[in-house]
C-alpha cells in the first residue's frame, strides 16, 4: 500500500521505484555516477526497499519545506536526516522542486485519504457534514505542518499545485463529498437550496485553517486567557455550529 502511494507522487518518483525494485547490489551507483565508497555503500544497502526510503525521505523533507520553506530548505538536511545522499534524493525526485511536489501531494493525498475513510453516505445529512467539519478542525489542528506547507504554496501562488494533477483530482472528489452530503440535506429539506458546495467547502476550510494559520498572532494581538485545551474545544464547537446555521434554514439565502 505505502509503495503504490509513494509510486503516484511524481513521475521521477515512479520510474525510479520501478528501478530501483530491479536494482542489485552496486547497479545503482554505476546508474547515477561516480561517488564516495560510503555514499555508494549507504545508497547500496537502500536499493531493496525504496518505498521506506522515499517514505523517509518525504517525512523529513515534509518538516522541513513546512518549516523553512522553498526557498529556505536545504536538501543537504534532508539528507543528513534521512541517512542517505544528495545523490539519492535526486535519483527519486529529479530535483528539489519536483521533491517539494511530491510532499505538497503526499500531504493532500493523506488527508483526502483518512477523509474518504468517514463513510458519510451512511449518516444523515447534518451529522454527515458536522463530522466533516470535525476531521477537518482536527486534522488542521495536528498537523501545522500541512497548514504552513499550503501558506507557503500560496507565497509561490499555487505555481507547483498547478503542475499537479493528482492534487486537483483529490481536492475535486472533496467537492463532490461535500455534494453528495449537502444534496441529501436539501432533498431531506434539513439544509437550504441555492448554496454552491464550493461555498461550503471554502468555509469549512476558512475557519479551520485561520485557527492554525493565526494562532500565534491572534493569541499575541488579544491575549487569549483561556486554557489551551479548553478554547480548542469551544473553537471546534464554534466552527461545527457556524457551518450548520450557514447550510440551514435558520439564516435567508
Amino acid at each position: 500500500m505505502k509503495a503504490q502511494a509513494h509510486s503516484e507522487l511524481h513521475p521521477t518518483s515512479q520510474r525510479a521505484s520501478a528501478t530501483l525494485v530491479q536494482a542489485k547490489g552496486p547497479g545503482l551507483s554505476e546508474s547515477v555516477g561516480q561517488g564516495n565508497e560510503a555514499d555508494s555503500t549507504k545508497e547500496t544497502s537502500r536499493t531493496n526497499d525504496p518505498a521506506r526510503t522515499m517514505a523517509e525521505i518525504l517525512a523529513v523533507a515534509t518538516h522541513e519545506f513546512a518549516d523553512k520553506g522553498l526557498s529556505g530548505a536545504r536538501i543537504d538536511a534532508i539528507a543528513a536526516a534521512t541517512r542517505t545522499s544528495k545523490r539519492m534524493i535526486y535519483y527519486y525526485f529529479g530535483s528539489k522542486d519536483g521533491l517539494y511536489l511530491a510532499v505538497l501531494e503526499e500531504a493532500y493525498r493523506r488527508m483526502r485519504a483518512i477523509e474518504s475513510d468517514l463513510h458519510l453516505d451512511d449518516l444523515p445529512p447534518e451529522q454527515a457534514l458536522q463530522k466533516l467539519v470535525e476531521f477537518t478542525y482536527d486534522h488542521h489542528r495536528d498537523n501545522e505542518d500541512f497548514i504552513r506547507l499550503v501558506m507557503n504554496e500560496n507565497i509561490q501562488r499555487g505555481d507547483y499545485l498547478r503542475q499537479s494533477q493528482s492534487i486537483q483530482a483529490l481536492n475535486s472528489n472533496a467537492i463532490q463529498s461535500v455534494q453528495a452530503v449537502y444534496d441529501r440535506g436539501v432533498a431531506q429539506g434539513v439544509f437550504r437550496a441555492g448554496l454552491d458546495p464550493v461555498d461550503i467547502h471554502s468555509a469549512i476550510s476558512a475557519f479551520t485553517f485561520f485557527n492554525v494559520s493565526n494562532r500565534h498572532t491572534f493569541g499575541l494581538i488579544f491575549q487569549d486567557r483561556a486554557s489551551q485545551d479548553k478554547a480548542n474545544t469551544l473553537k471546534r464547537v464554534h466552527v461545527v455550529e457556524l457551518i450548520l446555521r450557514f447550510v440551514s434554514h435558520t439564516i435567508s439565502a
